[in-house]
């Protein structure tokens, strides 16, 4: 499975320019036998723009991504702000080439009192499903700095994690060390990516990464525009989890009486 990552400055608080924006890329990445794009948190709207975020959340964004899904014939992993009767939720959806759901996530770690603010927390841990001969689960930003939450995906058979995220200043190394260390303490691929340039006093620090189960960083950028393109394997984490045991050599007795999960 080829994987794509969108690192861009978007134009916040414009839907109709990131929707072209994103369709731009779509177009280039399925130029390159791209079978799926992961764009950053809260692309269709822009992160931190202030609370026209409630009426801009109003759009169809599912609908308009998966306009463009089909008509470029790439899968879609989209973060959005999800509008429901409840309130909002920072979400990220992927759809197949046919349009189809296949994942949905809402953020369940928030960051800060801007997130606090404007969303709900997500309730329910990221589903494990099969796409293209892989197995992927999603999170949002924050939440992949939680080795438990990553830990429990790749014990239910994740291969791929996919994380639009909006890292900015002064957290460049989570970018760099951490989600490095996620990919390797769990042997899986991990694809985060990133906002670049600045929305209002928020700047963004790029360096998105696709990851692979060795740490290796198959695709990257730095602070620039970037579609970044690598291959996933089917296969290699089942080879890197025999190699390098760390799920099977958990010392779940322990820890349980330690009052620790895993």
């Amino acid at each position: 499975m080829r994987v794509a990552g969108l690192q861009t400055a978007g134009t916040p608080g414009d839907i109709d320019a990131n929707l072209h924006a994103l369709d731009a890329a779509v177009a280039r990445a399925a130029g390159q036998g791209v079978d799926l794009l992961v764009t950053p948190e809260l692309f269709v709207t822009g992160y931190d723009i202030g609370d026209s975020l409630h009426d801009l959340a109003r759009f169809d964004a599912v609908g308009a991504v998966r306009n463009i899904a089909v008509a470029r014939g790439v899968a879609i992993m989209v973060g959005y702000a999800e509008h429901t009767p409840d309130g909002l939720y920072n979400s990220a959806m992927l759809l197949d080439r046919n349009g189809a759901q296949v994942l949905h996530v809402r953020k369940l770690h928030l960051f800060g009192d801007m997130e606090r603010a404007f969303f709900l927390p997500g309730t329910q841990p990221s589903a494990v499903v099969p796409f293209d001969g892989v197995r992927v689960a999603g999170m949002i930003c924050y939440d992949v700095e939680f080795p438990e939450y990553v830990r429990h995906v790749a014990q239910a058979g994740c291969e791929a994690l996919l994380v639009p995220t909006a890292l900015m200043e002064p957290y460049l190394f989570s970018a760099r060390e951490l989600v490095r260390t996620r990919a390797w303490e769990n042997q899986i691929y991990l694809a985060y990516i990133n906002h670049t340039g600045r929305e209002r006093d928020t700047v963004y620090v790029g360096n998105s990464r696709i990851i692979a189960p060795d740490a290796t960083v198959l695709a990257q950028a730095g602070l620039e525009e970037a579609l970044l393109v690598a291959d996933i394997e089917p296969g290699l984490v089942a080879r890197a989890q025999r190699e390098n045991p760390f799920l099977a050599d958990r010392r779940l007795d322990l820890y349980r009486g330690m009052g620790l999960t895993a």
